[in-house]
């Protein structure tokens, strides 16, 4: 097997706030799709947005339920600056400041803060090496 992520699809209560969010507010570029799904391309993979009720009924598992599922996104960047700038356009889009970018113990830069779902997502600065694919990648 070749370990790869294809696709990260979140469930959300509102597809045409979350594409707004993502596609407006990040900049994301969206790709054509019908109103109830919505697909970005990354980096080398995608992200997708589909209705919380409707993912959790495709996967057979109960809609019930809040709170930190153990699961956070990331987005690394190439400085600091670059983290600050990114949680503010998120703030600025309608996105959750969770904690505010600082040093961290392992010796980067991080914050975090949650879409209008509550996704959380860790946005960082590594000084030490570049994780994910590189940003020349079509």
């Amino acid at each position: 097997m070749n370990p790869r992520i294809s696709m990260i699809t979140l469930g959300v209560s509102d597809i045409a706030r979350s594409v707004r969010f993502y596609e407006q507010g990040l900049g994301l570029p969206r790709m054509e799709s019908s109103p109830s799904v919505a697909f970005f391309p990354l980096n080398g993979s995608w992200l997708g947005l589909y209705g919380r009720d409707a993912l959790t009924e495709d996967a057979g598992v109960p809609a019930e339920g809040s709170g930190f599922r153990g699961v956070a996104l990331a987005h690394n960047l190439g400085s600091e600056a670059e983290v600050d700038a990114l949680l503010d356009q998120a703030v600025a889009a309608g996105a959750t400041l969770v904690k505010p970018a600082q040093k961290v113990f392992w010796g980067g830069y991080s914050g975090y803060f949650a879409d209008p779902d509550g996704h959380l997502w860790e946005v960082a600065y590594n000084p030490f090496c570049w994780i994910g694919p590189s940003d020349d990648v079509a």
